[in-house]
């Protein structure tokens, strides 16, 4: 079986470009025939399976400055569609680059399939408080994955959003969540990767990691931290706030943060970002409208206990209590109180860091992959079979 999947991100910094690279890598190391198509601008994997086509023009994401608008050359990625002669095509994007994988699929003669990443319609609502882009952004989204045979849902809540959209049950699938597992272990602790960035020893570090934006309801980690921040202090707690990644809200949440002990260290990369993970203490994600949340099963495998929201897709992937607490969106003071207490309860945070590194083992990128590839087989095989 052939697969070709098209994605409109792959070069920039998110868990969806993680997430296709680390699939890329595990077909090649599998042998299986999935070819990963994009056009950007940014720099992509030097793999045999993946084909960056230059695009036309690129701009940059309105809201976005450090994303990518990409007008493919819609012909040439057709041609080699065709060339490639897949069985299945996965749509990883509802942008331009997936919508020249529609017109292949349809062209072929082929089943499609998808994955729901990014809830769209929750980022535009928050983005520009406009009822009518968010209706249009929910209609495009009904019409985009209309004719797709599965589509990928990341999490089980993000299933039945899904299903209020108008797709039917039975094409849902729930993608068994995975990460590079033996990419993030406790074992990666390095206390000079965070004293090489200003971090004293013996700081009490948490750690958010992700697009630094209001969608990610960064403006209320920023108003519990002053809050957590002042009571840490007032016990002579060294304690301080790492935000790790950028994006719109940066400045505004410095400004939001001076007079708290907070570092920005913009976007970490690899082996750093293991060892930054690793010698951190804990991982807050406040965060109501991702469809899971890689950061969190990345950190849980380093080791950390994590806070999230009650909303989405990261509480999935938690274990209320054991390796971390599952807290209301919108209350500060919880929020506030479960920082203080781990903060300051050595043993805690290290039974419950145990515990999420142990969690996080089931959740190999092995595992998820063998899942979705097995649902590609399902459609090839039942697409052969009617034809």
């Amino acid at each position: 079986m052939r697969i070709m999947l098209f994605t409109d991100t792959l070069g920039d910094v998110n868990g969806v470009s993680r997430f296709i690279r680390n699939a890329a890598d595990q077909a090649l190391a599998g042998n299986r025939e999935l070819t990963v198509i994009t056009s950007t601008n940014f720099d992509v994997p030097d793999r045999p399976n993946i084909v960056n086509v230059r695009p036309l023009y690129a701009t940059k994401m309105p809201k976005y400055e450090n994303l990518e608008l990409a007008f493919p050359p819609a012909l040439k990625m057709m041609r080699l569609a065709r060339e490639h002669r897949p069985d299945v095509i996965h749509i990883s994007t509802p942008g331009s680059v997936g919508l020249v994988g529609r017109m292949a699929a349809k062209r072929l003669g082929v089943p499609v399939a998808g994955v729901y990443h990014t809830d769209f319609p929750a980022y535009i609502d928050k983005l520009f408080h406009n009822e009518s882009l968010t209706a249009g952004c929910e209609q495009y989204m009904r019409t985009f994955y209309r004719a797709f045979r599965a589509v990928f849902t990341r999490s089980d809540d993000y299933g039945a959003s899904l299903e209020k959209l108008g797709m039917p049950r039975a094409v849902l699938h729930t993608l068994r969540p995975g990460i590079r597992t033996e990419e993030f272990h406790p074992r990666f602790r390095d206390e000079a990767a965070w004293t090489s960035v200003g971090s004293p020893p013996g700081t009490i570090r948490l750690v958010y990691v992700g697009r630094v934006s209001v969608e990610k309801n960064l403006p209320m980690l920023a108003r519990v931290w002053r809050l957590a921040d002042r009571a840490l202090q007032s016990r002579g707690i060294p304690a301080e706030l790492n935000i790790i990644g950028d994006g719109p809200y940066r400045a505004q949440m410095a400004d939001d943060l001076r007079s708290t002990r907070t570092r920005f260290l913009g976007f970490r990369y690899r082996e750093e970002l293991s060892a930054l993970y690793a010698g951190a203490h804990l991982f807050v994600f406040p965060s109501t409208t991702d469809t899971l949340g890689q950061v969190v099963m990345e950190s849980q495998a380093s080791g950390l206990p994590v806070l999230v929201t009650d909303q989405g897709g990261p509480k999935e992937v938690v274990r209320e209590g054991v390796t971390g607490f599952v807290l209301p969106a919108h209350n500060d003071a919880l929020w506030v109180d479960r920082i203080v207490t781990l903060a300051t309860n050595e043993p805690l945070r290290h039974r419950m860091g145990e515990a999420a590194h142990v969690f996080m083992q089931d959740f190999s990128m092995q595992r998820s992959f063998d899942h979705f590839w097995r649902v590609h087989e399902g459609l090839h095989t039942a697409h052969s079979a009617r034809s």
